[in-house]
């Protein structure tokens, strides 16, 4: 029973530690799905953690394409931006044991986002400002079973997700609204678009648990979340009559799947007082490639043809993301590990998140058995690469959607601190 509890000591570093590094996976990715807290082998536990993380991601060389914003851009406009800006993400779960059957947890977390505000630059015309907002409220329960010297557990469970965000860009150039005397201190030229939706997801999943060796393995998929969006694509900064829709807000509906993933996680107690822990996660996000906005009404919304008045443009790939590290239990109070994670980049043809290293440390405080205090800092590498000004084919006609301009960015730095309350009893 002391290996045990030895063993249980660097057991929470393996639960907590996932707070800081998947904070800037691929894609969308925020905090992403964490069912952790089931596992705690205390009855009831309520569990709560926020995390910042500052992004130092800087775009370079940007070309715009006068094709797409009615002419050049004034060439007073930067060729560089501070593309990324700095975002917190929260979590807060409560799990309570059903007797020696199994347990079940109920969690609030924000699993995807976007904060990007490069503001006025040569890239305006394909960004100026992104945010995208999530709000995942989850029910997950095992069940257990004994099998060999372990328990075996079936998991389930079911979750309803909110995302909503806006994206303004520069829709027409100033130069070309001085062109047809149009005034740009009235009429800027920039377009908006606003959406929100939400949808239900599922989880399911199986765990191995050898707790003498704190040792467990565990196996999860989490369904894709089908999001029918609505919105308004807002041009009250052109004048009326250059399109059918310019000075005007006009409502507009979309759809996105949120997408689906497996993860597979280990831990073992590896010798007294320390622990080793890894996981392997692949998403699904080559499923989102471009995202149509139609006019309410249209009775089809396929981008790349002029039924889409406006499109979020993407084109990702499959994320992976592999982590692993090492817990040690420095005393009865004191905990400590440390992580490295590897992302495989999402963007393909254009956008900038490519592979990123974190390395991730974590403390934990337990003054007493009931309460820990966890605080966790990671700090990695967004490497270099281009985002092209050509984007990539969409929809049936032959069409290009992400061409609205092109840039670089070299190897960048980002940072992040997680901090945590864990009550049990």
């Amino acid at each position: 029973m002391a290996k045990t509890a030895i063993f249980r000591g660097a057991v929470c570093f393996a639960v907590s530690i996932a707070a800081v590094t998947p904070s800037l996976a691929g894609g969308l990715e925020r905090g992403g799905y964490n069912i952790d807290l089931l596992f705690d082998p205390s009855d009831y536990v309520l569990d709560s953690s926020a995390t910042f993380v500052a992004p130092q991601r800087k775009v370079e060389n940007a070309r715009d394409n006068p094709v797409k914003s009615g002419g050049p851009l004034p060439a007073s406009w930067s060729t560089t931006a501070d593309d990324s800006e700095n975002y917190w993400s929260t979590r807060v779960g409560a799990k309570a044991a059903i007797g020696d059957f199994g347990d079940c947890m109920f969690d609030y977390s924000q699993p995807w986002g976007a904060d990007l505000n490069p503001g006025i630059w040569q890239g305006s015309s394909y960004n100026i400002e992104t945010k995208v907002k999530s709000h995942n409220y989850a029910t997950t329960c095992r069940v257990k079973f004994d099998l060999g010297k372990g328990d075996f557990s079936i998991i389930g469970g079911g979750f309803y997700q909110e995302l909503s965000g806006y994206k303004y860009r520069q829709v027409l150039s100033p130069t070309f609204l001085t062109s047809i005397n149009v005034p740009t201190s009235i009429y800027n030229g920039t377009g908006k678009l606003d959406m929100e939706g939400d949808g239900w997801g599922w989880r399911a999943g199986l765990a191995y648990e050898i707790p003498e060796i704190a040792f467990r393995t565990s196996l999860v998929y989490n369904s894709a979340v089908d999001v029918d969006l609505t919105g308004n694509v807002t041009l009250t900064n052109l004048p009326v009559g250059l399109n059918q829709i310019s000075g005007r807000v006009t409502p507009v509906y979309g759809n996105v799947s949120m997408p689906d993933s497996i993860e597979w996680k280990v831990q073992s107690g590896i010798a007294p007082g320390w622990l080793a822990f890894g996981s392997v996660k692949w998403t699904d996000w080559s499923q989102i490639q471009t995202i149509p906005f139609c006019a309410v009404g249209s009775p089809t919304c396929v981008a790349g043809t002029q039924s889409a008045i406006n499109t979020l443009d993407l084109f990702y790939r499959d994320g992976w993301t592999i982590s692993g590290g090492i817990g040690h239990k420095f005393n009865e109070q004191w905990s400590g590990a440390v992580s490295l994670t590897w992302d495989r980049g999402t963007s393909t043809v254009i956008g900038t998140q490519t592979d990123t290293w974190m390395v991730g440390t974590q403390l934990v405080y337990s003054p007493n058995k009931n309460l820990e205090f966890k605080i966790a800092g990671a700090l990695g590498l967004l490497t270099s690469g281009s985002s092209s000004i050509g984007g990539a084919p969409c929809g049936p006609l032959g069409a290009r959607c992400g061409d609205e301009a092109g840039y670089t960015f070299g190897n960048d730095l980002v940072a992040a601190i997680s901090t945590g309350v864990k009550v049990k009893f």
